[in-house]
């Protein structure tokens, strides 16, 4: 009887369907910054998008673009979602040659008609333009990119950022609150705090979009990055990256109204502002062409021109190609 039951146990056991062990997700490593660029990468997240394509987001916030650069140059993370700073990641690739593949442009411009960045002051404030900073202090976002973006921007509009303006670093979340207490005159600020202030009635954006009118039309400060080293260990993984964030930038292109609703999630933004938002202009991979390179040339060429880099460099070199996954 026992040898009985046991045949038929294993009979039983034979006609079960075998059930594979589930594929185990693939870890990669996101650092990212809280503004409206970062918003196709919000999207994916919300949507399971990563997910989908196999993939467990480790998502790391930060409120300095300075900090997310140095987190993947120092190999503590995979990629830099849209947002990273552009320009930043080229310092950074004038120091450690071959750290970065460019796969994204995010910014705003004046014949797009999106706003990407702006001068922020008080409600009542005689300050009209960057010509109107003499002897007062110009807040903006921490770290050497938007440095340098501000003293460029003051020395073109006739100043001396040395010696007419001061130019201090405010944390994205402080940059409102700090011109409507009069810690600053004024900030350049990203999108966004241009929204908030317009939405609090206590301070105005008194330019917009000035990174396109004085530097290039579109302006792109954000960029979305890959390491070399992610590309060159886990190329699938990588390129299923690339195609989710393009997945996500279509998404939020074609009905921004739709996906909005997830920033106040991850930004300073609040529900009740959602109406005020301004879209930012995202480009993906696969759309990216001359005017794009062009105009990231000559925000780079910002750096060259202010010293920061000692020499040029040609920003072609540092885009990701489909290739770059062979």
């Amino acid at each position: 009887m026992k040898l009985k039951k046991l045949i038929v146990g294993a009979a039983i056991a034979l006609l079960m369907p075998i059930t594979a062990p589930a594929k185990e997700l693939e870890k990669v490593v996101a650092s990212w910054l809280p503004i409206m660029q970062t918003t196709a990468y919000y999207v994916a997240l919300e949507e399971g998008l990563f997910e989908q394509a196999g993939i467990e987001i480790v998502s790391h916030k930060f409120g300095n673009p300075n900090q997310i650069i140095d987190s993947l140059v120092s190999g503590q993370a995979d990629f830099g979602p849209p947002g990273a700073a552009a320009g930043i990641a080229m310092l950074a690739e004038s120091r450690f040659p071959g750290t970065f593949k460019v796969f994204g442009l995010q910014g705003g411009g004046i014949k797009v008609d999106l706003i990407n960045d702006g001068l922020i002051v008080k409600a009542d404030s005689n300050i009209k333009s960057l010509k109107d900073l003499k002897g007062k202090t110009l807040g903006t976002v921490p770290g050497i990119q938007w440095q340098t973006i501000a003293r460029h921007l003051v020395r073109l509009n006739g100043l001396d950022p040395d010696k007419d303006v001061r130019v201090t670093a405010v944390s994205v979340p402080l940059q409102v609150p700090s011109v409507v207490a009069g810690s600053v005159d004024a900030t350049l600020s990203l999108e966004p705090v241009g929204s908030i202030a317009a939405a609090s009635g206590d301070a105005e954006r008194a330019m917009v979009n000035p990174c396109a009118v004085f530097i290039t039309d579109p302006f792109y400060s954000g960029a979305a990055v890959l390491t070399t080293k992610f590309i060159k260990e886990r190329p699938e993984v990588a390129r299923k990256v690339v195609e989710v964030i393009d997945t996500a930038t279509r998404m939020v292109n074609a009905d921004f109204d739709k996906y909005k609703k997830v920033i106040p999630k991850y930004t300073a933004i609040k529900a009740e502002q959602l109406d005020l938002l301004a879209k930012p202009y995202l480009r993906p991979f696969d759309e990216l062409n001359e005017t794009d390179f062009d105009s990231y040339q000559a925000f780079v060429d910002v750096f060259y021109k202010e010293g920061v880099l000692k020499e040029p460099i040609d920003i072609r070199t540092k885009i990701l190609t489909w290739d770059d996954f062979k």
